[in-house]
């Protein structure tokens, strides 16, 4: 059985102890927005959003093993919690647990694209997620990198001992060494940034598509600056000028696709500019 239902003036005290809470932290009172969301807490434990609120108090102080198990109790009332997964994945980042951390603001990206595509919460957690992607391509590029050049240097190593047997063939050494560090220097290109393709950059953005949709027009957008156009500018495709409304955009699986696969392979092109 669940726990039994809270009484109504009971969830009421909680609902105005948070909204005290939520005043407290607009003022920067930290320590006070904590102490009222903790009661309403106490009070209601299975709200989630309470939870989230004071991880969120936590997260300004950098107290994030606190954020962690405030966002694990928000997720265990609430699974599409936005907030909860971006949360705990900024307080898994922070203690270097990074597969894990990136598996959370995916999460969390995924479910506030579904929700409000063009909120300013849906950037802050590509931007959050954008950068550790890049962090841990960096790490995982410098250890490539070095593993690399200590190949290198074990294959010229070896072919000098070669040829030490037949010093007289010191022109077929320098052209095998060349040989080497071609095929080396291939091997690294990888790792090496350049420039994205322009069809899987944004005609308006001129960035890497993140959440691409198609227009009756057959033009790809990024769908949050669109939905931006359509609200700001007026209700037409911003190329073609023919009428658009926002319930015709729809997705663009290739493109989508062929840019995770792009960004799987290049993940220097994570990084902002």
């Amino acid at each position: 059985m669940g726990p039994a239902p809270v009484p109504e003036s009971v969830a009421k005290q909680a609902e105005l102890l948070k909204q005290d809470g939520n005043t407290f932290f607009k003022k920067d009172r930290l320590g006070a927005a904590i102490d009222a969301y903790t009661e309403a807490i106490a009070l209601c434990p299975n709200v989630a959003v309470y939870w989230t609120n004071r991880a969120l108090c936590f997260k300004k102080r950098n107290e994030w093993r606190k954020v962690e198990d405030d966002c694990r109790n928000a997720l265990q009332l609430d699974n599409n919690s936005v907030k909860a997964h971006y949360m705990l994945g900024l307080a898994l980042l922070d203690r270097q647990e990074f597969a894990e951390g990136i598996k959370q603001l995916e999460k969390s990206l995924e479910l506030g694209r579904g929700a409000h595509p063009a909120s300013y919460m849906v950037e802050e957690i590509w931007q959050e997620l954008a950068k550790a992607k890049y962090s841990d391509w960096e790490r995982a590029s410098t250890k490539r990198l070095d593993a690399l050049k200590k190949l290198e240097e074990a294959c010229q190593n070896a072919l000098r001992s070669y040829h030490c047997v037949d010093a007289s063939d010191e022109a077929g050494l320098l052209e095998q060494i060349s040989e080497l560090k071609t095929v080396f220097r291939k091997a690294a290109l990888v790792d090496i940034p350049s420039e994205v393709p322009d069809h899987l950059c944004c005609k308006i953005t001129l960035d890497i598509y993140r959440d691409p949709v198609i227009t009756p027009s057959g033009i790809t957008y990024e769908r949050a600056v669109l939905l931006e156009h359509l609200h700001k500018v007026g209700k037409f495709d911003p190329v073609t000028r023919e009428a658009l409304e926002p319930s015709q955009l729809v997705p663009n699986l290739a493109i989508k696709e062929a840019v995770q696969a792009f960004l799987s392979e290049h993940g220097w092109s994570y990084k902002m500019r």
